[in-house]
Order: structure tokens, then sequence, then C-alpha cells
């Protein structure tokens, strides 16, 4: 089970304890004082942000889980993915409070087992 910053580490950290299964924190850039894999993104509002995680925490082909609280474009989870492929791991799925609907997201959901509990469209939406 892996969970990205910060709330992701509160609900995945939850789900890892009900399944009895280890945790592994994908932190912001700049944040942990070990040995990291980092990696850069944009985000959904367009700004510059990086992820890390401690080298050594995911065995290889270890089968992960990964939790985010929301997922606007992907971008942060796909980064994710990335860190934790680098280090072996293999996505078995991920879970979210809410995924929204769009040619990004629907990319990813192609790719990977998405489960959420809500869904916006945001393709329909006029701003």
């Amino acid at each position: 089970m892996a969970g990205i910053d910060a709330l992701g580490f509160v609900l995945g950290t939850a789900m890892a304890i009900h399944l009895q299964r280890g945790f592994v924190p994908i932190r912001k850039g700049g944040k942990l004082p070990v040995l990291v894999e980092k990696e850069e993104f944009v985000d959904y509002s367009g700004q510059n942000k990086a992820l890390e995680i401690r080298k050594g925490m995911i065995k290889n082909h270890e089968k992960v889980l990964l939790v985010d609280e929301w997922i606007e474009t992907g971008a942060q989870v796909n980064t994710a993915i990335n860190l934790i492929e680098k280090e072996g791991g293999l996505i078995a799925g991920i879970a979210t409070i809410n995924i929204d609907i769009n040619p990004l997201t629907i990319q990813l959901r192609s790719k990977y087992k998405c489960h959420s509990i809500m869904e916006n469209d945001k393709s329909t939406r006029v701003e």
C-alpha cells in the first residue's frame, strides 16, 4: 500500500491497517532526509511540483495499491506510479475518494484498476 502526501497518508494508512499490510508514503519533493527517487510533474493548476519515495521501500515485483484523495488530471498519480515502478513495484490498483472524468483520467482508468467513491464529469462543465 502506498499513499500520496498528505491525505493519501491518512486514507492509505487506515486501509493498510485494515488489510494488515505495510504502508509506503510518497512525499512532496524535498521532505525526506534520506536517499530518494524523485520525479517532477506539472499539476492540475499548472504548477511545477515533485514527489519522492525513499529508495528500497518497495520490493521488486511487489504489488502496490496506490491511494490518493482526489484525482483531477492524473498528473500526481502518474508521477507516483512512475516512482513505484522505478523501485520495481507493480500497480495493483488505485483507490481515491474522487476521480474526475476527462480524457487524461480515462486513459489512467484504461491502464489501471481505479476505485473511487465519487466521480466528477469535468468534460461537460462550462467555466
